[in-house]
């Protein structure tokens, strides 16, 4: 059931989302100082390819003071309007019984938009 899911998410928009992050990754890591953001861009794009069956969780070293710094600067630079945007569009797809599935998968993805560094990704193909 998750690989159907992961097809329908892709053909429905989820490839043009992940070439979107990919895109913006590359656009980030064309300085030294946007890399460690292109690289928590990258783990967006990677999610957004195979959303079900995915699981974010914290990582080892995700209590450290420079994580919360680099996500405040995350958050002021973008990451809260890419929450808002994923939390938008999960609300829109949860009104029907069928886009819930697909809205629980943006919801994840808000939350990891919201604080991306000291998480890791773990997809389960």
């Amino acid at each position: 059931m998750k690989v159907l899911g992961n097809i329908l998410w892709l053909i429905f928009g989820g490839l043009e989302c992940a070439l979107g992050y990919f895109t913006g990754s590359i656009a980030l890591m064309l300085t030294i100082i946007g890399i460690p953001l292109g690289i928590q861009t990258l783990k967006l794009g990677l999610l957004c390819l195979w959303p079900f069956g995915s699981n974010v969780s914290d990582s080892a070293d995700s209590c450290g003071c420079l994580n919360v710094i680099m996500n405040v600067i995350w958050w002021i630079f973008g990451g809260l309007y890419t929450c808002l945007a994923h939390l938008f569009f999960g609300i829109l797809l949860c009104l029907t019984i069928i886009g819930i599935p697909f809205g629980k998968q943006h919801f994840k993805m808000a939350k990891l938009a919201l604080l991306p560094f000291g998480r890791k990704i773990d997809v389960a193909i």
